[in-house]
């Protein structure tokens, strides 16, 4: 009997063994096949590839640095409205009574299931007509934003800013759904020890809540912004789709999956490779992102006191 149990955990661990180790040979082989398929480009261009904005297929001329450009900016954008948001609505699901919160973390969670050309097309036909006639007349008119930097006084309802609108409700229910779950887990005590000194919601939302789930927070926050950069389909229709260097968040611009997902069908030699080097790029973001967010949580467990 205890030989057959030894058997069967060493068993159980060989295929816990095999499972991790095959989550990184995937990573490891997406990383090759793109550095192989992308080898003309890099020894066309080289490193002027990153700092190139020109895009020319005709003359085989082509840069990353408009895409990467803005997908870093569109993905800025979508975490400065959903993050607030996203905290907001999971701290007030959380505290609500049993119905309401039920109710509400369903229709929230609903967002999740919409595909994203749904949201693409509901950019489209809605949000980009709104944002031509009402938001960005208000924005460049009454409160003068184009006198800020990066902020253009031309606009047409299409460009960065309407995709990073996009992607902040694409990616609001994924934070929301790991943030509710982080205020339900910090323990009840720390709450009630914070308001029986006197602190306000906000106050113990930002000094107990938000410090003792920063692990959790984190982890949603990576959620959504994979999600955002990753993006294709719903920012391809409202982008505008132009690979110049965009001067201002109301300009049309192409991010790197939406340069990929419009030009890839019809490449061929160098234009294929160059977009195959768009594609390790985005995957090399991604990896940066998660090396730069393990070493914040380990470089700051003292002063959290782990």
């Amino acid at each position: 009997m205890k030989i057959s149990m030894m058997k069967t955990d060493s068993c159980f661990k060989g295929i816990c063994w095999f499972c991790g180790s095959l989550v990184l040979l995937l990573t490891a082989g997406f990383f090759i096949q793109l550095l192989l398929a992308s080898t003309d480009a890099w020894k066309e261009f080289g490193w002027r590839f990153f700092i190139s904005s020109e895009w020319n297929p005709a003359a085989e001329k082509f840069g990353a640095l408009p895409s990467i450009v803005s997908t870093l900016i569109t993905t800025a954008i979508a975490l400065i409205f959903a993050l607030p948001l996203a905290f907001a609505a999971a701290l007030f699901i959380a505290d609500a009574p049993p119905l309401t919160s039920s109710i509400l973390g369903h229709a929230v969670d609903m967002l999740a299931a919409i595909p994203s050309v749904i949201y693409g097309m509901w950019g489209l036909f809605i949000l980009a007509p709104l944002m031509q006639k009402y938001v960005q007349p208000f924005m460049v008119n009454t409160l003068h934003m184009d006198k800020l930097p990066f902020v253009n006084s031309t606009y047409n309802g299409f460009g960065l800013f309407t995709a990073g609108l996009i992607l902040a409700v694409m990616i609001l229910p994924y934070i929301c759904a790991v943030l509710r779950d982080v205020v339900k887990m910090t323990p009840a005590v720390l709450k009630e020890a914070a308001y029986g000194i006197g602190c306000t919601k906000l106050e113990a939302a930002k000094d107990i809540i938000l410090r003792y789930g920063i692990r959790g927070i984190l982890g949603g926050i990576l959620i959504g912004l994979g999600r955002a950069l990753g993006e294709t389909m719903a920012v391809l229709f409202v982008i505008g789709n132009i690979m110049n260097m965009p001067k201002g968040i109301f300009d049309s611009a192409s991010t790197i999956s939406s340069t990929l997902a419009s030009n890839f069908a019809e490449a061929d030699g160098l234009q294929r490779s160059a977009l195959f080097a768009l594609g390790l790029i985005l995957l090399a973001m991604c990896l940066c992102i998660q090396l730069l967010s393990q070493y914040f949580i380990h470089a700051t467990k003292a002063k959290r006191g782990e």
